[in-house]
Order: C-alpha cells, then sequence, then structure tokens
C-alpha cells in the first residue's frame, strides 16, 4: 500500500490539527497503522499506533489525552487528531503500515516493523 499524508500546519501553542494518511492500493483495515514523529536534532519518536480492522489503539506517554487515532475504512484513510498542541509536538509526522490480522496488537514505536511509510507532513506549534 502507498501511503499519502496531509493536514500539517502552523499552529499556535492549545490549537488543534488533524493529520490524514490516505492509502493506495490496499484495503485499510487490513493493516496497522502508527504514526512517528521527527523533530529537528532529534531520532523518531513513536506517537501512536492502531490495530488492524478497528482494534485497539495505543498511545505514547507524551501525548496520551491530547491525540486520538482512528480511520475510516469507506475512505481508507488514517487519521491523528491532535488537540492541546504544544510547542513540543513540532515535527515531521509520519504514518506507517504492516498487513496484520491482530485486533489487540501493534507495535507503538517500533519503526522496524511496519514497511509501508508516507512522505512526512510538518506540523509547527509556535508559542
Amino acid at each position: 500500500v502507498q501511503l499519502v499524508e496531509s493536514g500539517g500546519a502552523l499552529v499556535q501553542t492549545g490549537g488543534s490539527l488533524r493529520l490524514s494518511c490516505v492509502g493506495v492500493g490496499g484495503t485499510s483495515d487490513a493493516y496497522a497503522i502508527a504514526w512517528f514523529r521527527q523533530a529537528p536534532g532529534k531520532g523518531r519518536e513513536g506517537v501512536s499506533c492502531a490495530c488492524a480492522g478497528g482494534g485497539k489503539t495505543y498511545s505514547a506517554d507524551s501525548v496520551k489525552g491530547r491525540f486520538t487515532t482512528s480511520s475510516d475504512n469507506a475512505k481508507n484513510t488514517w487519521y491523528l487528531q491532535m488537540n492541546g498542541l504544544k510547542a513540543e509536538d513540532t515535527a515531521v509526522y509520519y504514518c506507517a503500515a504492516s498487513l496484520s490480522e491482530s485486533r489487540n496488537y501493534c507495535a507503538l514505536g517500533v519503526a522496524s516493523e511496519y514497511p509501508n511509510w508516507g512522505q512526512g507532513t510538518q506540523v509547527t506549534v509556535s508559542s
């Protein structure tokens, strides 16, 4: 599946954004999806993941309670809803996908588990 991301923007502290990740050439409910981010000068960080078939979702402690992962299977699209944005959320955000049958397990923050990656979208939070 090819992943195409959108939705990154410049936003003020406390604001919200919704990132989209469209899967082209695959059926979204057959994939586990993960969101990663990489800030300037830092390593890649796992933000969240969602199990295949609308299963469980998991979030990193740094975004828990603020970011939500969801999907619209009819549109073959995954979303990362980001609320209460902080300056430290500034990064390039990537979606990644892996074929999966599990509704309970997805690899949070393990990039090697996901062979398919989007191109990234820039999120900048101004203080």
